[in-house]
């Protein structure tokens, strides 16, 4: 006997069958090599950020300026986390995506 037609998508619509693979699309190397550029020049600006934030911090302690000592604290930490975002970029999404998967 089959089946009406609002069963058959109802059942797509909880089993649509769709996973992520790789291969299937021409390029995908070539896209995984922008990423990871644009990963390392996001992380070499951070450095030089952090470098920059650190030596605001030092000036303005030696020198007394209280509010270029606070902004450079302020820019140390953003550039401490943002190296940690880029870092862990790869590890988040791949948890997310597993921890998506997983939802039936």
């Amino acid at each position: 006997m089959p089946l009406p037609l609002s069963d058959h998508f109802i059942r797509l619509a909880y089993d649509p069958g769709i996973s992520p693979q790789g291969g299937g699309l021409p390029g995908l190397s070539v896209l995984k090599n922008v990423v990871n550029s644009i990963n390392m020049f996001g992380i070499i600006g951070v450095v030089g950020a952090l470098a920059v934030s650190l030596g605001v911090w030092a000036w303005g302690h030696h020198t007394g300026g209280h509010q270029a000592e606070a902004n450079g604290k302020k820019g140390a930490l953003v550039s401490a986390g943002a190296a940690l975002g880029l870092g862990a970029a790869n590890g988040i999404v791949a948890f997310f995506s597993a921890l998506g998967s997983q939802v039936h």
